[in-house]
């Protein structure tokens, strides 16, 4: 993979930024910023990348964890395709993902999106954003940090999107005016059909045109094909739906 780097307020993270052709000259095109899972940013995150940029997109995908952990410290060293080699994986991120906080997430967006709108491979108007996992939780505050930059979210099998504290992720919608469509996993611990339902509420309660389902027996992580829970109608899925939003909000 190559990679570019980003300066944040809190240091140097790395990214992958794919375009739809390989003349850097040409362009530019929309932005859309593309919320890496747990797992970060790896092979797979890169081959959905390019398939979005394929579309005609110009993608970021930042390593939201660079404070603690590089990309080559952060990828697993093969596919997580047992439920093992995945808790073992978490064991050792989860710490740097669980410290992350609102304040960090916002000050990331900011480098993030200011990166985007600096690019002349970018084109001017309405950005999006493609989230996975953690990456659906960024999403939320994205759309709620720049409503009058970031047009479309697209979300899957999202974790910890709704919880009691203030800053939960979903409160940010009161501020947001994009189009969302997030598809949560099946019998998800982090994601339940009560979740959901605040969901639902919160996008009500602010006018905004959402999809918002459980996908009936994709488990979490459902979109990874590096992993055991790769479900690949549910993904195909998630492609669909996201190509149709991004179509609809930023062509």
């Amino acid at each position: 993979m190559e990679l570019t780097s980003i300066t944040t307020s809190d240091g140097t993270a790395e990214a992958l930024f794919v375009l739809p052709v390989a003349d850097p000259s040409a362009g530019p095109w929309p932005g859309v910023l593309l919320g890496m899972d747990a797992l970060g940013v790896r092979p797979r995150l890169e081959e959905m990348a390019r398939e979005i940029a394929s579309w005609g997109y110009a993608v970021l995908v930042p390593n939201a964890l660079y404070r603690t952990l590089s990309v080559a410290e952060v990828m697993p060293a093969e596919p997580l395709l047992s439920d093992e080699a995945r808790s073992a994986f978490f064991a050792r991120v989860g710490p740097s993902l669980q410290g992350l906080t609102a304040e960090q997430v916002e000050g990331d967006l900011d480098a993030w999106i200011g990166f985007l709108r600096a690019s002349d491979r970018v084109a001017a108007g309405p950005l999006g954003f493609v989230g996975f996992c953690f990456g659906v939780r960024v999403g939320l505050r994205a759309a709620g940090r720049y409503p009058d930059d970031v047009a479309a979210v697209a979300g899957f099998h999202g974790g910890q999107v709704v919880t009691d504290a203030p800053d939960s992720p979903h409160r940010s919608l009161a501020t947001a005016k994009a189009r969302f469509v997030l598809l949560h996993a099946d019998n998800d611990a982090g994601m339940t059909p009560p979740n959901v339902e605040t969901l639902e509420a919160a996008f009500e309660a602010a006018g905004l045109t959402a999809v918002n389902e459980i996908v009936p027996g994709a488990r979490h992580g459902y979109t990874m094909a590096d992993a055991a829970v790769y479900h690949p109608e549910a993904t195909a899925r998630a492609f669909r739906e996201t190509r149709a939003l991004l179509a609809d909000t930023l062509a």
